[in-house]
């Protein structure tokens, strides 16, 4: 019933256009009156004795009104297409056996449009096949670990480029995964998560920190604004975070800029385009800003993003690891990949995650693991002990600044404190989660 309407639908569209209604292909229906409409039309633009009638302006048609019929016949041409576009798509959806002969008629005389929609479901599936989880076999996760040890072990200098991926295991959801960030805007749902306060520096976190101490590892670059790479101890002159730090908020009045480090999230206020936290600095009286960089905007501040140290360490790097990134925004960034080189002295490209990235193609070697899992292989191979994370001996309790009196209620977010909190707090939405993500939603057409 719904396909005879489909079809009657476009049957009465196509009842009073010319020629072939499938732009290049056999018309189904109307050649006749196609034919007859075209020589009617011929003999309008002729005089009684041949010559050329006035043009409609000449006759007395006022250019707005040509307009107009150029729009509605432009409009007419676009329901058109949408009645035949869904008219064959739903042919399409039959199984080959059930389509009727009218049916087929209609799709050979439609070719275009139904390539059309092949094409369109071919990147669909393409797009989900990339959004997939993948989990490599023990066997197959344990021989890539092998290669990703003795890599890093031959490794002179060694860059990690870290993700979301590697603070899912502190509650904190991801980007781009089953429900990461993107992932729930786009589908209209609302972004939330656990009290930050209670997010401790995960496995990955401490055993990035080992490597570094035991110098297999000469910077991190970070696009997480969560704080545990500083919270793992993992020194701020090794570390660039390129889209800032949920706990620092700085003065850019003051030259240099005067840092101040908190025991709370400072983004409680700010969203994209907007970074002033309520807060004054203690030197000069100017209003601080947090350090967040959120789609659409250029980070500029020197700290926390250190720019310049990431920039360094890839122009030395022979070796890259990336932890838990999609990397289709760490893909722009052209000087942290070398691209000035020729490819066979670009830095060697190792990539961990569960999902299809835009660099696949040009690694050395792909893990489908979690990177906690990883990480615990990779540091057993190397016969290396991961620290536990000792909140009380937090670096940030030593970095922070307090609130002066006056500031005490110029946020409502929980406190860090030394003592473990044990379990998991009320829900809040972070400053730099949904805010400013919502730029990259999809509105549905009406």
């Amino acid at each position: 019933m719904e396909l005879c309407g489909l079809k009657r639908q476009w049957e009465g569209l196509d009842s009073g256009r010319e020629g072939p209604l499938c732009g290049g292909s056999a018309p189904w229906r109307g050649a006749a009156l196609g034919a007859s409409l075209s020589a009617a039309h011929s003999r309008c633009l002729k005089g009684p004795d041949g010559a050329a009638a006035p043009s409609p302006a000449m006759a007395g048609v006022s250019q707005r009104e040509v307009r107009k019929a150029a729009d509605r016949r432009q409009k007419r041409a676009a329901e058109e297409q949408r009645a035949r576009i869904k008219l064959v798509s739903t042919i399409l959806q039959k199984p080959e056996e059930l389509r009727t002969k009218d049916d087929l008629t209609l799709l050979s005389a439609c070719v275009d449009t139904v390539q059309e929609l092949e094409k369109r479901k071919q990147k669909t599936e393409a797009r989900k096949r990339k959004l997939e989880e993948v989990i490599d076999e023990p066997e197959e996760l344990k021989r890539k670990i092998n290669l990703l040890a003795a890599a890093i072990q031959a490794a002179q200098y060694l860059v990690i480029y870290s993700g979301a991926g590697i603070s899912t295991a502190a509650s904190i959801p991801d980007y781009r995964g089953p429900n990461g960030v993107w992932t729930l805007l786009q589908s209209g749902r609302t972004v939330s998560t656990g009290d930050l306060s209670e997010a401790e520096p995960t496995l990955t976190h401490m055993g990035i920190t080992k490597l570094y101490k035991e110098k297999l590892v000469q910077h991190v670059v970070s696009q997480n604004c969560d704080g545990l790479h500083l919270r793992s101890s993992l020194p701020r002159k090794a570390l660039s975070e390129l889209h800032g730090n949920m706990y620092i908020e700085v003065c850019t009045y003051c030259s240099p800029n005067r840092e101040y480090i908190r025991l709370f999230d400072v983004t409680e206020r700010t969203s994209l385009h907007r970074h002033n936290t309520g807060r004054k600095c203690h030197k000069c009286g100017n209003e601080l800003r947090d350090t967040i960089v959120h789609f659409g905007e250029k980070g500029t501040l020197e700290q926390p993003l250190n720019w310049k140290g990431a920039a360094e360490a890839a122009k030395k790097a022979d070796v890259i690891i990336c932890l838990g990134s999609s990397l289709k925004v760490l893909k722009k960034y052209a000087c942290l990949w070398c691209m000035s080189r020729v490819p066979h002295k670009r830095p060697k490209l190792y990539i961990v995650n569960l999902q299809w990235t835009p660099k696949d193609d040009v690694a050395t070697l792909k893990i489908h693991a979690k990177c906690d899992d990883v990480m615990q292989l990779l540091l057993e191979e190397l016969c290396l002990e991961i620290p536990h994370y000792d909140r009380s001996k937090d670096p940030i309790f030593s970095l922070a600044t307090q609130l002066r009196p006056g500031e005490e209620d110029s946020h409502s977010r929980k406190l860090l404190t030394k003592d473990s909190p044990g379990s998991v707090g009320s829900t809040v939405s972070g400053g730099w989660y949904g805010k400013g993500c919502a730029k990259g939603r999809r509105k549905k057409k009406v």
